[in-house]
C-alpha cells in the first residue's frame, strides 16, 4: 500500500511538472483566428522554436537592410579591433540605389560606432565600410556572410553585399527567424539594434551628428524589444525583424514585403493584440 502511494505521489508530481512546463512554453500555441497582416511573409516563433503564426514562411524574397544583422555577426566573429578607426572612402558610395549619407569621404569612426550606425540607423556607408575593411576585402567578407548563413542552417539565403542594397540579398521568413535568434547571442548587436539615439563625431574639429533608430516601436512603452532591424528597397518592400518579450514570453517576429512605410509596425501591433487576445 505504501509503495502504491509513493508511486502515485511521484506520478502526480511528474504530471504536474509536465503540465507546468507545457504551460510555460505554450501560452501562445494553438491560437485561433487571423491577425489580418498586410506583410506578404510573416513568422512568429516562441523561444523554443515553435511556430505561433506563419504566412508564406518559405518564400524566397529580397531582404534589404535586414542583411546588416549578418554583417554585424561576421564582423564580431572575426574578432577585429572594435576601437580601430574605419574611414569612409569613395569606395563606400551607394552606386546601386544612389542613397545619400552624412558620412562624407574622410569621415572616421571606431569600428564599433560604424557597427552601431549600421544596425540602429541602417547607415549604408557604415555597413559597406565594414565589409570593405574586412581582411581579404569585400569578396572575402561576402563569402564569409554566406558561410555563416550555411552554418546557421539558412539554406534558402544568399548574401551579395553587406548593406543589403542589392536585390540579390535574399532569404525566407523561416531562415531569418534563425538569424534573429543567432544575432541575439551577441550582446553588442542586441544593444546596438535597440539603441534609440546616438551621437558620433566623425570629423575632427566639428560637432556631432545625431542618429536615431529606424524602428519606431522602440519608443512605444507597450513593447519590450530586445533586438530589431528594419529594411527597405523597392524589390523587398518594407521589412522588420525583432526579438521581443510579450507579457513574459520571448518571441521572434519576421515581417517581409510590406507595402507602406508604417505597415510593418502596424502588423507588429496587430500580431501583439491578436496574441494577447487569443491566449
Amino acid at each position: 500500500m505504501m509503495m502504491k502511494q509513493a508511486i502515485s505521489f511521484v506520478f502526480a508530481v511528474v504530471s504536474m511538472a509536465a503540465v507546468s512546463a507545457y504551460a510555460d512554453t505554450s501560452r501562445f500555441s494553438g491560437l485561433e483566428g487571423n491577425p489580418g497582416l498586410k506583410s506578404a511573409s510573416a513568422l512568429v516563433m516562441d523561444d523554443e522554436g515553435n511556430i505561433i503564426y506563419g504566412k508564406d514562411v518559405n518564400a524566397v524574397r529580397p531582404i534589404a537592410s535586414i542583411t546588416k544583422l549578418m554583417t554585424a555577426m561576421v564582423i564580431l566573429d572575426a574578432g577585429l579591433p572594435l576601437e580601430e578607426k574605419v574611414t569612409i572612402t569613395k569606395a563606400d558610395r551607394d552606386l546601386i540605389r544612389l542613397t545619400g549619407s552624412r558620412l562624407n569621404y574622410g569621415a572616421s569612426l571606431a569600428r564599433r560606432e560604424m557597427l552601431l550606425l549600421a544596425l540602429m540607423s541602417s547607415e549604408n556607408r557604415a555597413a559597406t565600410a565594414l565589409g570593405r575593411t574586412f581582411p581579404g576585402g569585400m569578396d572575402a567578407f561576402v563569402t564569409q556572410m554566406n558561410r555563416k548563413a550555411r552554418a546557421l542552417g539558412m539554406h534558402n539565403t544568399r548574401f551579395a553585399d553587406p548593406a543589403g542594397l542589392k536585390a540579390e540579398n535574399v532569404s525566407t521568413a523561416a531562415d531569418l527567424a534563425k538569424m534573429v535568434r543567432a544575432a541575439e547571442q551577441y550582446p553588442l548587436i542586441a544593444e546596438a539594434s535597440t539603441t534609440t539615439r546616438m551621437d558620433v563625431y566623425p570629423y575632427k574639429g566639428r560637432g556631432h551628428l545625431t542618429y536615431g533608430n529606424t524602428n519606431r516601436l522602440l519608443k512605444n512603452a507597450s513593447w519590450d524589444i530586445e533586438l530589431s532591424k528594419t529594411g527597405y528597397i523597392n524589390e523587398a518592400g518594407r521589412c522588420l525583424v525583432m526579438n521581443a518579450n510579450i507579457e513574459g514570453e520571448e518571441v521572434s517576429i519576421v515581417l517581409l514585403n510590406s507595402f507602406g512605410k508604417l505597415t510593418p509596425f502596424g502588423d507588429s501591433n496587430r500580431l501583439r493584440k491578436w496574441m494577447l487576445a487569443s491566449s
